[in-house]
């Protein structure tokens, strides 16, 4: 069966957004979502997205309801049909693909006849060549959403900020002085993002700024890893399905909480990055060849980019030399 969450007991709405994630993705539509909202008040307004981001999305004053799209192959003929009757079932009558990959183009075609489908492919040529010319990702957006009739005032900055949890009780039981957040991991595949001089960034700022708290958030798969940092690492610690303790890593809503409470955060190009730029926290985040900057439109007033060919010779004195002002 597919799952959604809803505030609504019955599912009418006729507007339908895709945007399957990253987590800088989600992050990233903030206000192309507000847009869209302002543009339809008067309509209910759903996000098709996966698993990971249901939760926060559900809890976006913009959104009516969010659909979870598993994103199981296309062979998969049996939930192609069970995603094909759910969508049917809400009788949208626009949908706005800001996802815009090979996946949403195969549902335009072959899985929901709707005529109303705002993305990449159903612009005209010229259009189209000014939307790849756009190049940074909220430009791309921007021009999107005004091709479609929609005012925009707020998909270029966006604001995460409703995102936020209050996590006062938690911050409270690890310290009480200032904090300075560092995310030294990334995804496994994406190892190349990966500053490998984190801890001695640390000794550094230690050494020099003893009013400051360094924390470390890890995700789910990074909290034995964070343990090599000489930094508090923040987690949650429960009773699991069999009683025992389980330590658990904060949720998107708690981590954004923590973001906006911090003083400086520093980071590598991942998802909580672009939390940060789009929370207006000081920071600085770390570029290697990868891409840049300007393409991600991670850069922010308080949040700068520190950008270099090859990330391991990027010195930890640097990046210090970077910061430093900020943290005096």
């Amino acid at each position: 069966m597919l799952n959604w969450f809803t505030r609504f007991k019955y599912p009418m709405s006729n507007i339908l957004i895709i945007k399957h994630g990253s987590l800088g993705d989600i992050v990233q539509i903030s206000g192309a979502v507000r847009d869209i909202r302002e543009s339809f008040k008067n309509d209910k307004i759903f996000i098709l997205t996966t698993t990971p981001y249901a939760e926060v999305l559900s809890a976006c004053p913009f959104i009516d309801g969010v659909l979870i799209d598993k994103r199981y192959p296309r062979w998969n003929l049996i939930y192609l049909f069970k995603l094909r009757k759910l969508i049917k079932k809400y009788n949208f009558t626009n949908i706005i693909d800001l996802q815009n990959s090979s996946r949403t183009s195969f549902y335009r075609k072959y899985l929901f006849s709707i005529s109303n489908w705002s993305s990449t492919e159903t612009l005209d040529k010229e259009s189209k060549k000014k939307y790849i010319d756009s190049d940074p990702v909220l430009e791309r957006f921007n021009f999107q959403l005004n091709n479609s009739n929609i005012q925009t005032k707020h998909t270029l900055i966006p604001d995460f900020s409703w995102a936020c949890e209050n996590i006062d009780q938690l911050v409270n039981k690890f310290f009480s002085k200032k904090f300075i957040i560092i995310f030294p991991f990334s995804s496994p595949q994406l190892s190349h993002k990966q500053w490998p001089y984190y801890q001695e960034l640390i000794k550094i700022i230690k050494s020099n700024h003893s009013d400051f708290e360094i924390v470390v958030a890890p995700g789910p798969t990074e909290i034995e890893m964070s343990k090599q940092f000489d930094a508090t690492v923040i987690t949650k610690t429960g009773k699991g399905p069999t009683n025992q303790i389980q330590v658990t890593p904060l949720n998107i809503m708690e981590l954004a909480g923590l973001i906006k409470k911090s003083s400086f955060v520093i980071a590598n190009d991942t998802g909580p990055a672009h939390m940060a730029a789009h929370l207006n926290a000081k920071g600085v985040v770390l570029f290697g060849y990868h891409t840049t900057p300007k393409k991600v439109s991670i850069e922010r007033k308080n949040f700068k980019a520190l950008t270099v060919d090859k990330l391991e010779d990027l010195k930890p004195e640097t990046v210090y030399s970077k910061v430093e002002n900020e943290l005096n």
